[in-house]
């Protein structure tokens, strides 16, 4: 019998749960003995694990990243699910199902990517359309757009996460832009498409997500600097001063200096792109701990760190909540071009290594088409 997912979880009930280690830390007790402090994951969320008894035992036969099965009580501490566990053990990968454990768009990567190629395509600046489509015309960059999360825990943390976020402020830039007519939005579309691009390499996603030792040291602001950096130089007549302001986009589209951009947005596409990629990102953090915290009680759920606030459960709040739906990790796109939950596209040969990340090739086994 498969075990239950994270999102299934009820309160005050015992279950056996298969899960990935996210986090692991060994902590004492006011006693002395040691405890467990665990973030335990699958494709449809994750909890926090405590081990109070025998950790002795089993602290040592597993790491992070590994996979393991524990049984235990799920209980409510701070307004939020945690897994006490009462036995554990480190399981082999032959025994789980990788695409059990990796959250992915709820959006068909092929119906996304087929869309925001259309909308590059329609770019009227040649320039812009040009050196658009010379990053997305090389296919290993194409392969890993496809695929890669936008941020390793704070929004659209999921496979093709980088995608679904990257099409969202397009639709937006599209929608806003008649409504200043001093907006180019052909330069939108190029800081929509191209401000995050460096996470496809700033980012690993083989098991959990996390940082590559390229993304460590330069962050994906100068690693996009350097991969349109690439591309002009097959662009000569790419106008320097056109040069200049998508960079800036690039550079600047965090807004703020003390949240990780050198400069200030300076015009407006960089301040519309700053404040278009903000309120995506935002949306994406309410929409997706409204979903983690839909079985709590009470009419908020847990306080977020990226939002800086609780949110209000607004159905709860108005009596008019109804059963939770069934489990979905992202919200789907727009009804013209809303499709069916589908497995991730085959991804022809393995992600090239890059500061020693590659995609699994057991998960992209498992996102492949089944037969």
């Amino acid at each position: 019998m498969k075990s239950p997912f994270v999102r299934d979880l009820q309160e005050n009930s015992t279950v056996t749960l298969s899960a990935l280690v996210q986090a692991k830390e060994i902590r004492q007790k006011k006693t002395g003995d040691p405890y467990l402090s665990l973030v335990l994951s699958d494709k449809t969320g994750e909890i926090d694990g405590k081990m109070w008894d025998n950790v002795a035992e089993v602290m040592e036969t597993f790491e992070r990243d590994d996979f393991i099965r524990v049984k235990g009580l799920v209980q409510t501490f701070h307004n939020r699910f945690q897994f006490v566990i009462h036995k554990l053990r480190r399981v082999e990968e032959h025994e789980i199902d990788f695409a059990d454990f990796f959250p992915a768009s709820q959006c068909d990567p092929a119906v996304m990517w087929a869309e925001l190629r259309s909308i590059v395509n329609a770019v009227g600046n040649p320039h812009i359309r040009g050196l658009l489509n010379a990053v997305f015309d090389d296919e290993d960059i194409a392969r890993r757009y496809r695929i890669a999360p936008a941020a390793k825990q704070i929004h659209h943390a999921f496979l093709s996460g980088l995608l679904e976020h990257v099409l969202s402020i397009c639709r937006l830039c599209k929608l806003v832009s008649p409504q200043y007519p001093f907006i180019d939005c052909d330069l939108m579309i190029a800081g929509a498409v191209l401000h995050d691009i460096g996470k496809i390499y700033e980012l690993s996603y083989d098991r959990g997500f996390a940082y590559t030792a390229e993304g460590q040291l330069l962050g994906h602001m100068t690693i996009a600097l350097r991969m349109v950096g690439d591309k002009l130089r097959n662009l000569p007549d790419f106008p320097s001063n056109l040069r200049n302001l998508v960079e800036h986009m690039i550079i600047s589209h965090h807004g703020h200096l003390e949240f990780g951009s050198s400069k200030v947005p300076l015009f407006a596409e960089a301040i519309l792109l700053h404040y278009l990629d903000d309120m995506d990102s935002k949306m994406e953090c309410t929409r997706a701990i409204l979903d983690r915290d839909r079985a709590v009680s009470g009419h908020f759920t847990a306080y977020s760190q990226a939002l800086e606030r609780p949110i209000l459960r607004k159905p709860a709040y108005l009596g008019e909540e109804k059963p939770a739906p069934p489990p979905t990790v992202a919200a789907p796109v727009p009804a013209t071009v809303q499709t069916p939950p589908r497995p991730v596209p085959p991804l022809p040969g393995a992600l090239p290594g890059r500061s020693g990340s590659v995609l699994g090739e057991k998960l992209m086994e498992a996102l492949r088409p089944k037969a």
